[in-house]
């Protein structure tokens, strides 16, 4: 009978055993080696005896025996004389009495030629795979370049980390999080897969002992950051380990728009090259122009093989409700949910802190977790929410990314999320495990203003803020659909499906009404009004409210000016919000967020197609609690414009924000809308070397292009004395060739001019000679006795 192969002579027991009780497939799939595979060791199986060599040919694949222990022993530090498993992950070292001596000097046995289908069982305990993982494992296993999109909670991280079992040599994996890190590193190495990570967190008692494994060659997976790729001594430590793969965890983080851009993702292309293998990237948020980018950033714009498996996650049930009492929304939702595990998003930290409060006063166990705190607050935050049932988390985005929690049963928003991504991956945050999860997102006015502000007064150029408006619309729209959510997200997604029967609006279809008469108003007075104006004015003219800026504009005298009084100013608010998610209406970037009309509305105004909008959206949508703001809704996006302008500057001259314009300064600017330097000279905080330094820049930004002026008339901007200047100005032009227009030319320089006007002199003798004074004095002598400052 074929005996089992071992490296040498010694091993010839297992636990105690006599090695004769091995069948003849199990014989034939164990080979010796000096390097860790899935370590299956001389303490883990019953046995029989050693074998010759030179029986190791026609190996195939096959099944461990029934009953088999395959759970790995970690390295004694004791025995071994190094240290213990830390956060950079256990390298196992199997080893029996026995045995031992040689275990040291590097024998283990490997499993070679087993199939995917065995090592996921062996390895992983899975009997079978989730949909879509064994085609894309397959394709990876085989070294080709993959990209992979697959929903949270898909399983993304086995159909990298299989592969790496399939193939000889190591494996780096590229991820965003050290908590992401060490959680796969955990559970790989408690399955008995040698890997480690590299990362800031470790000691140097474990980098070092992640460097002596990789010179060694004993590691199958090494998780590093992309951080780590900008060191030069990187690259040349990989080629030495003998990289067979590289393999992307969140490829989306490449895309330099996305939400969640690092920047040294963009060095893992560079990675690939040098070191020609395969990749394989993956991810669960990426639109069709984000698929795009990690094609061109991760592989030089050659196609790889894509698999995508879908972004439905059925189990998931969706919610949304415009804001009504927040605090008190959340607190109901969580309640009702007592003893589960659940996350809640906000768009601040104060409010992270003020909301985990309120949830712990309520007997509901909460904690806060934001980019503001501590390193170690954070890692005790994801220990506790990893290690405690029923714990809520609320957090910033910050929060959730390297959070692998099986077992969230709940999430809700408390303040909108910034775009239909960002929503779709923080929700997919719940039910990992295939069972049932709800979300609840809630929704309002300040939350629109929040997310508009962020995109205006970020540093992309205009087409990318405005493919950011259309993503906030996107999910504007979702938040008001009068049909199936799931429908609505999967459209986005570029998928078709059949309503779910697992939101809210199948639960309980909303009352709908034809909307279009209301439409056209709301559209007519956008156009009447030179779509330069934002939702309040618009509203105000409908309403028939009379404001200052109404009856300077003269819209008290458009036709359309009180064409809506039928309806209340929370109602046509919710109206415009709905027909900003069906983009009949856009806030236009160029006019600081005015609304604008867009091609799909041409045919609503002209009564050519019918809108449909939820009535009950109408009723609800007051806030109720009263928001402060710095400004009124209709000078928000000047607001957010003049901030982005000052955090350029800023960044430029390294200097803090309000060391250019403190907040009260911007906000005057929004505000007063200055259309000159004069005007530009009379907000508060502008003072002659500010307006010098920065006029000009934030005059652009309100106006547009701005009248050059000399620097002696620029000195006296915001002035009487400036006014003063003008016509003295005036005059010298009409009088530069005399009364009749026939005499010799004679000017006046800008800095006499200045100084006339500055000190409106009795006796202009001291400041123009004969010649000038014959010319000009008289009249600028009537000027000077004009003015009213003098």
């Amino acid at each position: 009978m074929p005996a089992l192969p071992v490296h040498g002579t010694a091993g010839r027991e297992w636990n105690g055993h006599a090695l004769r009780s091995l069948d003849a497939d199990t014989r034939r799939r164990l080979v010796r080696d000096d390097r860790p595979y899935h370590h299956v060791m001389a303490d883990q199986l019953p046995g029989a005896e050693p074998a010759p060599a030179a029986d190791l040919a026609g190996l195939e694949r096959a099944q461990p025996p029934a009953g088999a222990d395959l759970r790995p022993r970690p390295l004694d530090p004791a025995e071994h004389g190094r240290a213990g498993p830390g956060a950079a992950g256990r390298l196992y070292r199997h080893h029996h009495p026995a045995t031992r001596a040689r275990q040291q000097r590097g024998l283990v046995l490997r499993l070679l030629g087993m199939s995917a289908a065995p090592l996921l069982r062996q390895v992983f305990g899975f009997d079978a795979f989730r949909p879509g993982q064994e085609e894309i494992v397959d394709a990876v296993a085989a070294g080709r370049d993959v990209l992979a999109i697959m929903p949270t909670g898909g399983g993304k991280s086995l159909c990298y980390q299989l592969p790496a079992l399939m193939r000889d040599g190591l494996t780096v994996v590229i991820s965003p999080l050290i908590a992401l890190m060490r959680d796969q590193v955990r559970a790989l190495t408690e399955a008995g897969v040698a890997a480690a990570a590299l990362t800031s967190g470790n000691s140097d008692e474990e980098n070092s002992e992640v460097l002596r494994a990789l010179n060694a060659r004993e590691l199958r997976l090494l998780y590093m950051a992309p951080e780590r790729l900008a060191s030069g001594a990187t690259i040349p430590m990989l080629r030495r380990a003998g990289v067979q793969a590289i393999a992307v965890d969140e490829a989306h983080c490449v895309s330099q728009w996305g939400h969640d851009f690092r920047p040294d993702y963009l060095r893992v292309g560079e990675l690939r090259r040098t070191l020609s293998v395969p990749l394989a990237a993956f991810t669960a948020t990426a639109d069709a122009e984000t698929r795009e980018e990690i094609v061109k950033r991760l592989f030089d714009g050659a196609q790889p093989q894509s698999f995508l498996r879908g972004f439905d996650r059925p189990n998931i049930h969706l919610a949304f409700q415009p804001k009504d009492g927040p605090r008190r929304q959340i607190l109901d939702f969580a309640a009702a949910r007592r003893g589960q595990s659940g996350i809640v998003y906000c768009g601040t930290r104060a409010k992270t802190e003020t909301l985990a409060g309120a949830l712990n006063e309520a007997g509901l166990a909460a904690v806060a977790y934001h980019g503001g705190m501590e390193p170690d607050q954070r890692r005790k935050v994801e220990a506790r929410f990893q290690r405690e049932d029923g714990l809520i988390v609320v957090a910033t985005v910050a929060f959730g990314m390297g959070i692998d929690k099986p077992d969230i049963r709940w999430v809700a928003h408390a303040d909108l999320p910034k775009s239909i991504e960002a929503y779709y991956q923080e929700i997919g945050r719940g039910g990992r495990d295939g069972a049932p999860a709800e979300t609840l997102t809630l929704y309002g006015p300040d939350d629109i203003r929040l997310r508009r502000g962020q995109i205006d007064e970020g540093l992309a150029p205009p087409e990318r803020k405005a493919a950011d408006h259309a993503r906030l619309n996107a999910l504007l729209g979702l938040a008001e659909a009068t049909a199936c959510r799931r429908v609505a997200l999967l459209r986005y997604f570029g998928e078709e499906a059949a309503a779910c029967g697992n939101c809210d609006i199948c639960d309980n279809p909303p009352e709908c009404f034809d909307a279009t008469e209301a439409a056209q108003k709301v559209l007519s007075a956008v156009l009447r009004t030179g779509q330069t104006y934002g939702a309040g004015h618009v509203i105000d003219v409908l309403t028939g409210t009379m404001t200052d800026r109404i009856r300077q504009r003269g819209h008290d005298r458009l036709p359309t000016f009180g064409v809506g009084r039928d309806m209340a100013k929370p109602q046509w608010q919710a109206v415009i919000r709905q027909m900003l998610g069906r983009d009949l209406i856009r806030p236009d970037p160029e006019r600081h967020g005015g609304l604008a009309i867009t091609a799909a509305a041409h045919p609503v105004l002209r009564g050519e197609e019918r809108i449909t909008l939820r009535r009950d959206a109408m009723t609800r949508a007051r806030p109720a609690v009263v928001v402060r703001t710095q400004v009124d809704e209709e000078d928000a996006p000047l607001l957010s414009a003049l901030k982005a302008k000052r955090r350029a500057l800023a960044e430029a001259a390294r200097v803090p924000a309000y060391v250019i314009f403190p907040d009260r300064t911007l906000i005057e600017m929004a505000q007063s809308r200055p259309r000159t330097l004069d005007e530009m000279a009379r907000v508060n905080g502008v003072g002659a070397k500010k307006l010098e330094s920065y006029g000009e820049e934030f005059l652009r930004v309100i106006a547009g292009e701005v009248a050059p002026m000399h620097p002696a008339r620029r000195a006296l901007a915001g002035r009487a004395s400036g006014d003063l200047f003008d016509r003295l100005a005036e005059a010298q032009a009409r009088l530069m060739r005399g009364e009749d227009g026939t005499e010799k030319p004679l000017s006046v320089s800008n800095s006499a001019l200045r100084r006339i006007a500055e000190d409106r002199p009795r006796d202009l003798a001291r400041y123009l000679d004969a010649a000038r004074l014959d010319r000009f004095g008289a009249a600028f002598a009537a000027e000077i006795a004009a003015d009213p400052e003098g």
